[in-house]
């Protein structure tokens, strides 16, 4: 019992030495211990992969039928112009997120009033053309989008990338493992436990959301720039990998 409080009290010193990512943990019974490390690995990618969701919405205070009517007749011309600036063959392709048609009511005095009918159409791009996003929410606008919800960055070897920086994280903290075996005079012998994770943070730009009388206007001055398309950064995506584990010493 004398021999196991001292073991005790030498591992506890040595995790109050120890860096936040990586610290010693006392020994679990008398006769075999174990050091935890915490380490992680990251980098930072150029993303090759955009998603953006436009909607179109339209109303109507008399008919919920001309109010799909005039949907269907703008988001065509949305669709159309989009499908005509994407590359199948390279995986871009656009897909219906929506679709809703419903009356709108106002409240005066806790009274329901009738507004209007309404109808919401929205779709997603998806597209590996990254120099054409600017030139996509240009043509969506012109051709009669009234939203462009969200504009979301990524990477396609994803994956891959996460597969390779676990690879390094864990070889730093077999290494880390036995720093600290050393230290305390002992060896690595073996794994406890190993729990590995990867995350992106994605890059996503501000929320476009214009009354559409906004929207034209913006039309408008886009055609009247020859040449000339909103101007999109696509920035980076940070992929991180987080390796935690546990080693048996002795």
């Amino acid at each position: 019992m004398k021999k196991t409080l001292i073991a005790i009290t030498v591992l506890s010193l040595f995790a109050g030495c120890a860096t936040l990512s990586s610290q010693a943990v006392t020994l679990n019974n008398p006769e075999r211990g174990y050091v935890s490390v915490n380490t992680t690995a990251n980098t930072e990618v150029a993303p090759d992969v955009a998603e953006i969701s436009f909607a179109v919405q339209t109303s109507d205070t008399k008919s919920m039928q001309k109010a799909t009517t005039q949907n269907k007749e703008i988001s065509d011309k949305v669709f159309a112009q989009l499908k005509s600036m994407i590359d199948t063959n390279n995986g871009d392709y656009i897909k219906t997120a929506d679709f809703s048609a419903s009356p709108i009511y106002t409240y005066t005095n806790s009274k329901k009033n009738f507004d209007r009918y309404e109808v919401s159409n929205r779709v997603i791009v998806h597209t590996k053309s990254i120099d054409k996003v600017g030139k996509m929410i240009d043509s969506a606008i012109a051709a009669g989008a009234t939203n462009v919800d969200n504009l979301t960055f990524s990477v396609s070897n994803y994956e891959a990338q996460c597969n390779d920086l676990i690879s390094i994280a864990s070889e730093k903290a077999q290494k880390r493992a036995g720093v600290i075996a050393k230290t305390l005079s002992t060896t690595v012998d073996g794994v406890r436990t190993f729990d590995v994770s990867c995350n992106a943070n994605n890059y996503s730009a501000p929320r476009f959301y214009m009354a559409k009388n906004m929207l034209a206007a913006v039309a408008e001055d886009t055609a009247a720039s020859e040449g000339s398309a909103t101007t999109i950064s696509n920035g980076v995506v940070k992929i991180n990998a987080n390796v935690n584990a546990t080693f048996f010493v002795k």
